[in-house]
C-alpha cells in the first residue's frame, strides 16, 4: 500500500506543503451547508460562507 503513495509522501518532504488548510475550509463549508438547509438561494449560502470563513463579526 505504501508503494502506491510513495511518490506523494516523498513530495511532502521535498516541498513541506499539505492540504490541511483546504480540508479545514471544506469542513467549515460543509457545516455551513448543513446549517443553511433552509436558505432560499445559493447567493445566501455564498454570503454565509464568506462571512464565516472570513472570520467576520456581525457586531464589531
Amino acid at each position: 500500500m505504501m508503494e502506491v503513495y510513495l511518490e506523494k509522501i516523498m513530495n511532502y518532504f521535498v516541498h513541506r506543503i499539505t492540504n490541511a488548510r483546504a480540508e479545514g475550509i471544506n469542513s467549515k463549508i460543509a457545516l455551513i451547508e448543513k446549517m443553511a438547509y433552509g436558505f432560499r438561494n445559493k447567493e445566501h449560502l455564498n454570503t454565509a460562507i464568506y462571512f464565516r470563513c472570513g472570520n467576520l463579526q456581525l457586531y464589531p
